[in-house]
């Protein structure tokens, strides 16, 4: 439902924390926390923001069991004990946040009109067996819960001052049998917070409580009761602890309120010099066929990152990539502090692999963060480093998502089995109608870790092992188990990832064919930078008349195109071929091969449709096309194959001629004439179409090639 409920309660913390020193003179804060976890850091945080008095239970204590907070209670009140007048707030700290001040929790307080207040809970836990002793009730929750209570410091002494249990027994089983005595919960006047006024426990009851944005403040809101509870515990068992934890405790404080003090002490990396970056492990992981993996390595290689400052750790379980991990490295490899090369041959599995990856990270001292991508995340914003470690946070990835697409590299939520559970708030965070940085209970594809995290909390080797999980939820889980947040977020737009359904690697030049599955990365590879230029008409020549010239293709799709035809090979004349090719004839033969040779028929036509046809709507007015083409190939000119074609009119109504190459660097000669307007086109651009009508009125023919090869992609379109 939510993606962390707490922390998007402290948006409330500046308007709300400074409300004056009396209220909280009045209240004391007594937790148990053995162990400085995220979860305990953001406690203190929300304290601080609404101006309570807290004091930490068992700080140098090893944690054995929930009896130790009884214990440990009973110890620190010795010393309240004749206090009238003192109110004692005992919470959990490491599931809990406030989300008001100390005003408002004693107002409510009083208004009890008992001296003790328990949260209620909407199961006996933890034995159900109790449940028919416990006193019935109007409205609201029956039974107690001991994650959070309220008192007189007085009357919590008498609470516990018969507990003589050891430490590994259960609390609330203590406080459940003092409840259910009827003369014990008379003497000492405890009444539960039925209706949530005070404590909301979110185990059981997550359906009930919704978060209110209103006048630049959030507030969680019990719509069963219609109240605002000022503290929120995110109890449950603890396969389920992380569920409520993940996605309904620790929301995002946004910058949009201006809540400044709510966020940790930040990183900035303005003033810092080159060679005072902090370290990062770049751990770079390949493990199944991806397209534009060459752009992925450009990408990596233009961070706004000192090269010095990062050791690279590549993982590649795919030999069709090999070749181009080894470009990469040839080309930029000495640029980089520290390079390990883990090929196909000796990868191992999946998790063994992000296994040794990130213990590179564990093992350097001086290795302050770990940033794990995966190949098919596109990261189109350079400073993604910089700004993700400028947040200072334990896990932190920067959302990506597919284009047009809600998946994206985090879960809102986990289901009780501890798989995806679309929550509330998902669709919003992914499309950045709430921008913010988000605790989330399951990450993937790019993060970015603390170095000392890892060295600490999360110190043990295997973090990609957990039962049949795979690698990324057991690390996820095993992350979460260890009470390490993770967070994503989206305050800025940092990229997306790649669509890998139906990419196959029978192709010399495979994303050729990924017009369909990622256009986007598709257009930025092949289509010309200019290319929007013409489509406005700000660039676009007109040699002869109704002839028209323009930038299409970049380099790479040009030389990817010729060089996919000559691995093909099957060059053909077309006064040779018996068949017909796609239902019509070529006029005049040609050195070529058909786009249907190469599987490519459907792949061109939407290039067409998509980049050619708004082009030939714009310059030839009325003329509206669906791109539909019987002859579409690659043609070969060379001194002695075929230098020339002789005059003809193309079976077209249109025709596209795209220049594959350059005429000088890789050929002399060549270029078109239309006869009936003695007009030639005798230096062809490469990637540049070159469009006029065909049947009737542009008889022309193809100038000879006097030296070297030429290439031209050729489409007869609505024949």
């Amino acid at each position: 439902m939510f993606l962390g409920l707490l922390s998007s309660l402290l948006l409330t913390c500046v308007a709300l924390g400074a409300l004056g020193s009396s209220p909280a003179d009045n209240v004391l804060v007594l937790t148990v926390a053995t162990e400085e976890t995220d979860g305990f850091r953001r406690f203190q945080r929300s304290a601080q923001c609404f101006n309570y008095k807290v004091k930490v239970l068992g700080q140098e204590e090893e944690w054995h069991g929930d009896g130790q907070k009884v214990r440990l209670l009973k110890t620190a009140l010795e010393q309240y004990v004749d206090n009238e007048d003192l109110i004692i707030l005992f919470t959990e700290s490491y599931d809990t946040v406030f989300a008001s001040g100390p005003a408002e929790l004693l107002k409510k307080f009083k208004q009890a009109k008992s001296k003790v207040v328990f949260s209620a809970e909407a199961v006996a836990y933890p034995e159900r067996r109790l449940e028919p002793k416990y006193p019935s009730v109007l409205e609201g929750k029956r039974f107690l819960g001991s994650g959070a209570f309220i008192g007189y410091a007085s009357h919590l002494h008498k609470l516990v001052a018969d507990w003589d249990g050891a430490d590994e027994t259960s609390d609330q089983l203590f406080y459940t049998k003092i409840f259910l005595d009827p003369v014990k919960r008379e003497q000492i006047n405890i009444t539960l917070d039925h209706r949530c006024r005070i404590f909301q426990n979110l185990h059981g009851s997550e359906g009930d409580v919704v978060l209110k944005f209103e006048n630049g403040r959030v507030r969680a809101r019990n719509m069963a009761y219609d109240t605002l509870p000022v503290l929120i515990n995110g109890n449950g068992p603890s396969r389920l602890l992380m569920n409520y934890m993940g996605n309904y405790i620790p929301r995002a404080w946004t910058f949009e309120t201006g809540c400044v003090i709510c966020e940790e002490g930040l990183r900035s990396l303005k003033e810092v010099k080159t060679d005072d970056f902090p370290l990062v492990v770049v751990g770079v992981f390949i493990e199944q066929p991806t397209p534009f993996v060459s752009e992925f390595f450009k990408r990596l290689s233009n961070l706004q990152y000192p090269k010095k400052r990062i050791q690279l750790y590549i993982a590649n379980h795919e030999t069709h990539h090999q070749r181009r991990v080894e470009k990469f490295l040839q080309a930029h490899g000495s640029e980089y502090s520290n390079v390990k090369y883990v090929g196909p041959e000796e990868a191992g599995n999946f998790a063994e692999a992000r296994n040794a990856g990130m213990d590179v990270c564990r093992q350097n001292p001086e290795c302050e963060y770990y940033f794990s991508i995966d190949v098919q995340v596109v990261l189109k914003n350079s400073s993604v480093l910089r700004t993700l470690i400028e947040q200072n946070k334990s896990v932190i990835a920067p959302l990506v998502s597919r284009l047009q697409d809600l998946w994206s590299n985090f879960w809102g939520a986990l289901s009780s089995d501890g798989f995806y559970a679309r929550s509330e708030d998902y669709i919003d965070i992914v499309q950045r109608l709430r921008i913010g940085i988000w605790n989330v209970p399951y990450v993937t594809n790019v993060y970015l870790v603390k170095g000392s995290v890892l060295r600490k909390a999360l110190s043990q080797y295997d973090l990609f092992h957990s039962g049949n999980l795979d690698p990324d939820m057991a690390f996820c889980h095993n992350v979460r188990q260890k009470g390490v947040f993770m967070v994503v977020t989206n305050r800025e737009q940092f990229g997306h990832i790649l669509s890998l359904e139906n990419y196959k690697t029978t192709h010399l030049h495979n994303d050729l064919w990924q017009i369909f599955q990622n256009i986007e990365d598709w257009k930025e590879k092949y289509i010309h930078p200019n290319y929007t230029l013409a489509r406005k008409g700000k660039l676009m020549e007109s040699p002869c008349p109704d002839v028209y010239w323009f930038p299409v293709f970049t380099e790479t799709a040009c030389d990817d195109i010729v060089e996919e035809m000559e691995h093909f090979g099957q060059w053909s004349r077309g006064d040779n071929k018996d068949e017909r090719i796609q239902g019509g004839y070529e006029n005049v033969p040609t050195i070529d091969i058909h786009m249907n040779q190469v599987s490519y028929e459907k792949e061109w036509q939407k290039f067409l449709l998509d980049f050619v046809a708004p082009i030939t709507e714009k310059m030839y007015p009325g003329y509206y096309t669906q791109a539909q083409f019987d002859l579409a190939f690659i043609v070969r000119y060379k001194p002695d194959e075929q230098p020339s074609l002789a005059p003809h009119h193309d079976a077209s109504t249109f025709t596209i001629n795209i220049a594959l190459n350059s005429v000088g660097e890789d050929y002399e000669g060549g270029g078109c004439r239309f006869i009936r307007y003695n007009c030639s086109v005798s230096a062809p651009r490469k990637g540049w179409a070159l469009m006029h009508p065909g049947r009737l009125t542009h008889y022309h023919e193809g100038l000879p090639t006097t030296k070297g090869t030429r290439y031209i992609a050729v489409s007869f379109v609505d024949p």
